[in-house]
């Protein structure tokens, strides 16, 4: 009789162990959401709350002036302030700050969808073999969602594991460096990028200058081509050649003031090997 107990006794041990191991293994990993900011007050409420499913929300701050951070801190996000230098370094320093493996990695003027959402948790309970995902984005310029102009194919790698991934270096328009396969999310997010017209020609004066600075590393001379002919190409590809031009007056601003921002990069360029501030 006591032997029978001992054998049940160690059967109800085995299983107890082995239901917690299979509980383990098929645990739903857990995910950092990673932002950089500056100025962002008017997006931290919708942008935090529509990231209530992840298991910790980091921002990494370049100085902001307005609410951004005390707002941030208020809804429960962990929040570094960190001078910024550029693109690349700054969201590689995110990604070194995440307690766990899977990252998203959004900005705070693109809309996380129910969807998206619901896409993501179940990727990331079963990513199969791959090491972060292209999601899918719709434009938007001055209220209007734009479907032209080299907007319609745009994408950008927004979720990813930590393990397999880095960004590429680039000062600006940096991207995923991934050691795996990539795969694409099938729901796609809205991107509202617009504020205002300054705040919209800021962004684009900042690329410039992180564009002009990695040109001056790699000892690049600008010449008159790239002041007449690289800008006047970007617009005609954009407003022409990638159909801007369906997109009506917001298409021809968007591809004017881009064109205009591919001249400034060398204008800069200029400025640098000539000391000219």
């Amino acid at each position: 009789m006591k032997f029978e107990n001992s054998i049940g006794v160690k059967i109800l041990y085995l299983s107890h162990i082995s239901s917690i191991y299979m509980s383990e293994n098929n645990a739903i990993p857990k995910i950092t959401a990673l932002a950089i900011t500056f100025n962002e007050e008017v997006n931290v409420k919708r942008y935090v709350e529509s990231l209530s499913f992840a298991d910790e929300i980091i921002f990494v701050d370049s100085q902001s002036s307005d609410k951004t951070v005390a707002i941030a801190i208020e809804l429960g996000v962990k929040v570094i302030e960190r001078k910024f230098t550029n693109f690349s370094e700054q969201r590689n320093y995110a990604i070194n700050q995440a307690k766990n493996d899977w990252i998203v990695f959004f900005d705070l003027d693109e809309i996380i969808t129910q969807q998206l959402e619901t896409e993501i948790k179940d990727i990331v309970a079963k990513p199969e073999d791959k090491v972060a995902f292209f999601v899918k984005r719709n434009f938007f310029f001055m209220g209007k969602h734009i479907h032209f102009g080299g907007w319609q194919s745009d994408k950008a790698i927004r979720l990813f594991n930590k393990k397999f991934c880095q960004y590429n270096g680039n000062l600006v328009h940096e991207e995923i460096k991934a050691n795996g396969n990539i795969g694409i999310l099938k729901n796609s997010l809205n991107h509202y990028s617009y504020k205002n017209f300054d705040n919209y020609n800021d962004k684009l004066n900042l690329y410039s200058k992180l564009q002009a600075e990695n040109l001056y590393n790699k000892k690049k001379k600008p010449n008159a081509y790239h002041f007449i002919f690289r800008p006047l190409y970007r617009f005609l590809w954009q407003y022409f050649f990638r159909l801007g031009i369906l997109d009506g007056k917001e298409g021809f601003i968007l591809a004017y003031v881009h064109s205009f921002s591919v001249f400034k990069r060398y204008l800069q360029l200029w400025m640098m090997y000539r000391k000219i501030e």
